[in-house]
């Protein structure tokens, strides 16, 4: 009776505690499950909050690249229409321009300050990519100390980068005007050529800064002076087409008289000085509106 007894009770309190063990093995899994299934909810929100935020990158650098595009194509057609306009109306007639600018700027003159084709010629050469009023304040001091192709000749760069620093590509240019001198010195005495190919031989010049000297210091008419604003108002003026500045050259010789080609080329640079500016012209007050075939493209932005 005791031995059975005691065996019954053993088997219950086993069974209790297997029950307890597999009760509470039971409720870890269960926490296990719950932090499972969290962390899973936690990573899907991650990946989701993600996947918004690439979502909406995506859509704001789409509508920036449409926003570009638009803007692209809305400036493409008002350039396209404004060249289609002055292509359809006819050019300015040539002699009426020209006798209209000599009326307007009848002192019209080249605006270096200079005494002699030397000096025309240093002037030229320093007044690339910089206005005539910077080579103006520069030139006195360079003349008192280099005042012809023999001193010139003699410089030394250095010396010569000093005065002219403030004109730009100060070392291109002394270098340009050392090997100019010395060309003169070495081929032409000291002096400065009348002709063209001669001076387009000489270090430094080009057939705009031939055509320069030629005009205005041996009064020759050799061709005409094509610089950005002879560009721009011929070809606002219907006169010359492009940029090539050989190709606009031949239009201009072509269009006007011999007499006129270097006076021609300070008439343009007046008015694209005064009045033809390039960004907004003024062309309320021109005096070649009504035959400018620009005009009313700039007239109808204002």
């Amino acid at each position: 009776m005791t031995d059975g007894t005691t065996a019954r009770g053993s088997a219950r309190k086993v069974a209790a505690k297997s029950g307890r063990t597999a009760s509470t093995g039971t409720a870890k899994s269960a926490t296990a499950k719950s932090g499972t299934a969290k962390s899973g909810t936690a990573k899907s929100g991650t990946a989701k909050s993600v996947t918004a935020k690439s979502a909406t990158a995506k859509s704001a650098t789409a509508k920036s690249a449409t926003a570009k595009s638009a803007t692209a194509k809305s400036a493409k057609p008002r350039a396209a229409r404004g060249r289609a306009h002055r292509k359809s109306l006819p050019p300015a007639p040539p002699a009426v321009a020209y006798q209209r600018l000599l009326a307007a700027y009848p002192d019209a003159h080249c605006e270096l300050d200079f005494q002699s084709p030397f000096q025309l010629l240093v002037a030229t050469i320093l007044s690339a990519q910089c206005t005539d009023v910077r080579v103006n304040m520069v030139t006195p001091a360079l003349f008192a100390a280099y005042p012809d192709a023999n001193a010139l000749a003699a410089a030394r760069q250095e010396d010569v980068e000093t005065l002219i620093h403030s004109t730009g590509f100060f070392r291109s240019k002394a270098r340009n005007l050392i090997g100019m001198a010395t060309a003169l010195v070495e081929r032409h005495g000291g002096q400065v050529p009348a002709g063209m190919d001669e001076l387009v031989q000489l270090p430094g010049v080009g057939r705009k800064t031939a055509n320069v000297i030629l005009g205005n210091a041996f009064g020759k008419n050799e061709g005409v002076v094509v610089d950005t604003h002879v560009q721009r108002v011929t070809g606002r003026l219907g006169l010359s087409h492009g940029t090539d500045a050989v190709k606009i050259e031949r239009e201009l010789m072509a269009e006007f008289p011999r007499d006129d080609w270097t006076m021609l080329s300070h008439l343009m640079i007046f008015h694209g000085r005064r009045v033809c500016i390039a960004r907004q012209p003024r062309c309320a007050g021109c005096t070649l509106n009504d035959i400018c075939p620009s005009a009313p493209i700039f007239l109808a932005r204002t």
